[in-house]
């Protein structure tokens, strides 16, 4: 079958000479049209897939610790929450939230006024008690004569004695009962019992308070703890460390650099009822030339953890989750291709994860770069400069 005539019937067909003139133009326009047609109805060619550049590490072997990482709070060894030891109005706290304080610092104030009308009572019974006290003596005295003389029998001078015994043992409890109001005076105002830094107030002046009523909180001067809170399986683990020196790491968020040690010295009997989890208090050994933490730094706790062999570490970028395991990247040298290579976990060290089964030594797995690979896809390795392809020829380029 003649393709051009299919194609182009006009152009089969014998025509006379003058038919051929008005023939022509049409002929031409129908040519043309159908190439049209044909060149919009074939595939263009797909483009080459690029080549991706992508970071790579030689996996290698070695022994690992699993370590737990616990957020922790630094206080102080003592925080008291200080109260008045009596009951009446605030009227004056002079120092605020974050205030440093020394030994004796006056903290806050009680209207004095009630507490100084009953010490002038307490004094004025004092006094009441000496003058009954010595008249009683006085009367002793003059008993013992008359009797001495025969005036007065053997049984009331006893009772004279009785009078005056008691009367001085009046007076020696109204002197106690004074003593104890004038310490009572002194009581309406609070001062620091050392040095350190209000860390909470809980009272504002105007308000009436009762003894042993919260007022302020000081956290003392001195050895620092770290506090922080573990689950219920760590507790058993957590107790063999207790009083070994130095066996937990902290880092401070506000120097990461510098690491701290502690010594575990205590673990709460009772889990918290809200969070279920146990508290845990570490002495903070300072390193040598550095300053003492600030109060309510947070910091990382780092619990040591069981050592493992033949643990190989990779970045967490370089994991990928496929159809619920977990999986990476591997390149073959010889081809630059990569393949998916499944992989079984063995925890987490920071932000590296630790590989137990699926990697050998010597393989070259994708470290950046993983979720834009399909499988035996061509890559080449960041950094590394790759040959271009040859331009095509001009004449094949026009095709």
């Amino acid at each position: 079958m003649d393709l051009r005539a299919a194609a182009f019937p006009a152009l089969s067909t014998p025509v006379s000479r003058q038919g051929a003139r008005w023939r022509g133009p049409a002929v031409a326009a129908t040519a043309a049209a159908v190439l049209v047609v044909l060149t919009a109805c074939s595939k263009p060619e797909p483009p080459p897939e690029p080549i991706r550049a992508v970071k790579t590490m030689v996996v290698g072997t070695g022994q690992s610790q699993l370590a737990q990482e616990l957020a922790g709070e630094v206080r102080a060894r003592t925080e008291s929450r200080l109260s008045f030891r009596v009951g009446g109005k605030l009227v004056e706290r002079p120092v605020q939230l974050g205030d440093a304080v020394r030994k004796g610092h006056v903290l806050a104030r009680l209207d004095p006024q009630d507490l100084r009308l009953v010490e002038q009572g307490a004094l004025a019974a004092v006094q009441a008690a000496q003058v009954q006290a010595d008249q009683a003596q006085a009367d002793l005295k003059r008993f013992q004569g008359l009797r001495d003389q025969g005036f007065v029998s053997e049984a009331e001078l006893e009772r004279r004695t009785s009078a005056a015994a008691a009367a001085r043992a009046q007076l020696a409890q109204a002197q106690a009962q004074a003593g104890v109001q004038g310490r009572q005076t002194t009581y309406g105002q609070l001062t620091a019992d050392a040095a350190g830094v209000i860390t909470a107030v809980e009272a504002e002046p105007g308000a009436v308070v009762s003894a042993g009523a919260p007022i302020v909180r000081l956290a003392w001067d001195g050895a620092r703890d770290v506090v922080f809170s573990v689950p219920e399986d760590r507790v058993t683990a957590l107790r063999a460390l207790m009083g070994r020196q130095g066996a937990l790491s902290v880092r401070l968020w506000a120097d990461e650099s510098r690491p701290w040690k502690a010594t575990l010295r205590e673990v709460s009997a009772a889990a918290d009822p809200a969070t279920r989890t146990f508290q845990v208090k570490a002495d903070l050994l300072t390193p040598a030339g550095a300053a003492s933490p600030k109060l309510g730094q947070t910091g990382t706790v780092v619990l040591p953890g069981p050592a493992l062999s033949g643990i190989v570490k990779l970045p967490l970028a370089a994991l990928l989750q496929q159809q619920g395991r977990s999986v990476v990247w591997v390149l073959e040298p010889g081809t630059m291709q990569v393949k998916l290579q499944p992989v079984t976990l063995a925890g987490a060290d920071g932000n590296d994860v630790l590989v137990s089964a699926g990697l050998q030594p010597g393989q070259e797995v994708v470290t950046a770069g993983v979720h834009v690979l399909t499988a035996g896809q061509k890559v080449k390795r960041y950094g590394v400069a790759t040959a271009a392809a040859p331009a095509a020829p001009a004449a094949a380029a026009s095709r």
